[in-house]
């Protein structure tokens, strides 16, 4: 006997046998759609990986270039690091180029211990402790920090500097000063020269006692020992003055300012100073000639007439400072100036500043020599008589200058010679025209 139960399903699956088809059909297309779905999934998932659109390029170079771009202003750049291994080596291997270069930089320009200090620097290599950056320093003429032992030998050369003055200077404190290098000291040059002049000056011969000559460079100093007694070796590191130091070229503009410089640690130690050019030959004693009351006196290229007056041409080959605090602060006005005008020498700033006219606060007076007296190629004394210097201005060229000189030299014997015989010597005056002087 059949139950009901079992006779119900014999009937429904009599009556379903054409269902199965109809389930496997459905059952395909459920595979396909999920298959679809899978498909369209991963291509989504590429595309977001790849780019927006078929011609973007890769999302990781976007992502660098984003990262490089905020690197350059200041963001950092750690995902172009990660996502970029190789453009990070090659933004190292720039780094390092541009650190060597620098270190190479600070080796060539080091001073003082021959560049020594700088090397232990470089051998020691980047500091690890700081990850920051280091930037690039600017670094100004004479504004370096110096090494212990630029310390030690400026110390050295300031205390040979105050002792030499002492040594040197009259009872007044006052020195006559002239700078040389190794052009202008050789044998039978503008030194022999100059010291000859005072040998056969009137009133002239004691000059030389008080006479402190600085040498530029090694071979001037040695020179220097060997015919004078007071010799001060002014050291410049990593600058070469030996050579002829023609007008605005080469070191010329640097060794202008470093003598001035030196002139006014002089001032600053308290001695008055009277500085020459060895290209002056000295006749009559110059402290009597000068403008009493003048703290800053200097020489003319060419005399308007008028001592005080700005429109002098001034020339800084004589200069006569008397020590005072309004000198010294004068000395600083004159520095401070320099950059108002860049690539000018001290002359050219001395003009400047006195047309402009000087801060009452300083109180120094400046005043001018009269060529008459203090004369040179430009513009000259005729009257033997009254001349107490030939200056070799307006000259370009070491042996013009040097052969107008002996030239003078000699007129200045024959001058004196005549006198000494009481032969009339007026009306007798300069060989010109020479090769500079007229």
């Amino acid at each position: 006997m059949i139950r009901p139960q079992a006779g119900l399903l014999l009937r429904s699956l009599g009556a379903g046998g054409a269902r199965p088809a109809a389930m496997r059909s459905a059952t395909s297309l459920l595979l396909g759609a999920a298959l679809a779905t899978a498909f369209f999934l991963l291509y989504t998932s590429l595309c977001r990986d790849i780019g927006d659109s078929p011609g973007s390029p890769p999302r990781w170079e976007q992502r660098g270039r984003e990262a490089g771009a905020a690197a350059a202003g200041g963001g950092g750049g750690q995902g172009a690091r990660l996502l970029n291994p190789s453009k990070q080596q090659q933004d190292e291997a720039s780094k390092e180029q541009e650190e060597e270069g620098r270190r190479k930089e600070v080796v060539t320009r080091a001073d003082g211990d021959g560049g020594h200090g700088a090397r232990k620097d470089q051998e020691k290599g980047p500091d690890t402790t700081d990850n920051k950056q280091q930037q690039p320093q600017i670094v100004m003429p004479g504004t370096s920090t110096p090494t212990k032992q630029q310390q030690q030998q400026e110390q050295q050369s300031q205390d040979d500097l105050a002792d030499l003055l002492r040594r040197a200077a009259t009872s007044d404190k006052t020195v006559l000063m002239t700078a040389i290098n190794e052009a202008w000291a050789a044998p039978g040059s503008f030194l022999d020269l100059f010291l000859e002049s005072f040998r056969h000056g009137e009133g002239t011969g004691d000059l030389p006692r008080h006479l402190l000559i600085v040498a530029m460079d090694g071979k001037a100093f040695r020179r220097c020992l060997a015919v004078h007694p007071f010799c001060y070796w002014f050291r410049v590191a990593g600058m070469d003055f030996a050579g002829e130091q023609k007008y605005m070229k080469g070191d010329y503009l640097e060794m202008m300012w470093r003598r001035n410089r030196l002139q006014q640690r002089v001032l600053e130690l308290g001695y008055s100073f009277l500085f020459t050019d060895v290209d002056i030959l000295w006749f009559r004693p110059p402290f009597p000639r000068l403008p009493a009351g003048a703290q800053v006196v200097m020489s003319s290229d060419f005399f308007v007439g008028d001592p005080a007056s700005p429109n002098n041409y001034p020339n800084g080959g004589l200069l006569y400072v008397r020590s005072s605090p309004a000198a010294v602060a004068f000395y600083e006005h004159w520095q401070a100036s320099r950059a108002r005008f860049p690539g000018k020498h001290e002359q050219y700033v001395f003009d400047m500043i006195v047309k402009e006219g000087v801060p009452a606060s300083i109180g120094a007076a400046v005043r001018f020599l009269d060529t008459a007296v203090f004369g040179g190629f430009c513009q000259h004394g005729k009257d033997l008589g009254r001349v107490a210097t030939m200056h070799a201005n307006c000259c370009v060229g070491l042996e013009n200058k040097l052969f107008d000189l002996k030239n003078v030299l000699q007129d200045w014997k024959a001058y004196r010679a005549r006198v000494a015989a009481g032969d009339d010597a007026r009306g007798f005056s300069w060989r010109v025209p020479g090769r500079c002087i007229h």
